[in-house]
């Protein structure tokens, strides 16, 4: 497992009318390389559903990753879970996804619609065990994994969708499976997976969700590199020592800045072939250099990528618009979010004079402040990533 990744994801869209979602994700990773991922659908929606589903994911979330057992995980819960007043029941349904180091799987559902294992891209059914914990009839299943396996988990409002409007009975679980088989990519993110079916429930719903609608998904990845330099050095005479740790790296090389991008053509012997068209008419365009995956201009794409970063973790955007664009902050983003799992920095110190205007925002004139808090945003996204600079 210590070559492979764990890649997670998951969106929301919130009840109609309501400003707080009643559906809760929380994931742990943990230090012996395991997973853990509970989604939480609290009872009703609004504020009180929000609260429910916040305890839970959190009480669960923290017991599983503490390596504590379903039982007392569930018995915590139903003890510190506040009563509705208006049911007079505390409720909130579960899905525990668990992936272990050693390549095994545990799911663990009460209430929540049945997760959907993928299998090179086919749903593949599975057989659960049913008991009883604290008065709840809590499900499990446990099976070994296999690179490329995707785990898609879902509160009841995704098998709902419609009712009433576009369908009459909702979308089901069967349907649901089948818009997953017939829209799976090879390379499909757990985050854009989760993005399409919920675009899809809300579509369903005529924008108009009757109840908070959350899916998230879990996929195993074999680990892949991804490189990124900004920025020249401080002192010229480490630019051969710069690019030559660069370009020594595996995986897939990116560049970004004018200057930066000349350094490279220099180093590798090769031109650069400029790209005037402006695909995103905020973002400069692309240029080629043979040898280089990718070759952009600096602060202002990688400010770009950083707003979609923090979109992505915010988990309720829909379908992200840099999942199919081609402009550089678009591809940069789906190298860095939907195919990366290991990411290397390599950052320049030289101040570029432009970028000193006041006028300008901060993170316009603060290259190093830009990318510690990609790396950051990368991070929480459960990437390794390591920043060196020059």
């Amino acid at each position: 497992m210590n070559r492979m990744y764990v890649d997670a994801g998951w969106t929301s869209a919130n009840k109609f009318g309501q400003l707080l979602c009643g559906d809760r994700v929380e994931l742990h990773r943990q230090e012996d390389g395991g997973t853990t991922l509970v989604l939480a659908d609290g009872l009703g929606s609004g504020v009180k559903a929000n609260i429910l589903a916040t305890l839970t994911s959190k009480i669960i979330g923290t017991m599983m990753a503490g390596g504590m057992s379903v039982e007392d995980c569930v018995a915590a819960m139903a003890a510190t879970l506040p009563i509705c007043r208006e049911r007079g029941i505390a409720y909130s349904t579960f899905t525990i996804l668990h992936l272990d180091a050693d390549g095994c799987a545990r799911v663990i559902e009460y209430d929540n619609p049945k997760t959907i294992l993928l299998r090179d891209g086919k749903s593949l059914e599975y057989e659960v065990s049913s008991r009883t914990i604290s008065g709840k009839t809590v499900t499990e299943a446990e099976f070994r994994l296999r690179e490329g396996d995707m785990f898609v988990t879902m509160s009841d409002g995704a098998i709902y969708a419609g009712v009433g409007k576009s369908l009459n009975f909702g979308w089901q679980r069967e349907n649901i499976m089948e818009f997953i088989e017939a829209n799976y990519e090879e390379d499909c993110s757990s985050k854009m997976l989760s993005s399409l079916l919920v675009d899809e429930c809300s579509r369903l719903y005529r924008g108009e969700p009757g109840d908070d609608t959350t899916v998230a998904a879990l996929k195993l990845w074999p680990r892949k590199q991804t490189n990124l330099m900004i920025g020249p050095p401080a002192d010229p005479e480490e630019v051969p020592d710069m690019m030559s740790r660069f370009f020594s790296q595996e995986g897939k090389h990116i560049v970004c800045g004018g200057t930066t991008s000349i350094l490279a053509s220099q180093f590798l012997g090769k031109n650069i072939r400029t790209r005037p068209e402006y695909l995103d008419p905020e973002i400069p365009p692309t240029a080629e250099i043979d040898g280089v995956d990718l070759v952009t201009e600096g602060v202002i794409t990688v400010s770009r990528v950083l707003r979609y970063a923090k979109e992505y973790l915010e988990g309720t955007a829909g379908y992200p618009d840099w999942s199919r664009r081609r402009d550089g902050a678009s591809r940069i983003s789906r190298l860095l979010f939907a195919e990366a799992t290991d990411i290397q920095f390599f950052v320049g110190r030289a101040v570029n004079p432009a970028h000193q205007n006041p006028d300008l925002p901060v993170a316009f004139r603060i290259k190093i402040q830009l990318v510690d808090e990609l790396a950051e945003c990368l991070r929480k996204m459960g990437k390794r990533v390591k920043v060196s600079y020059f």
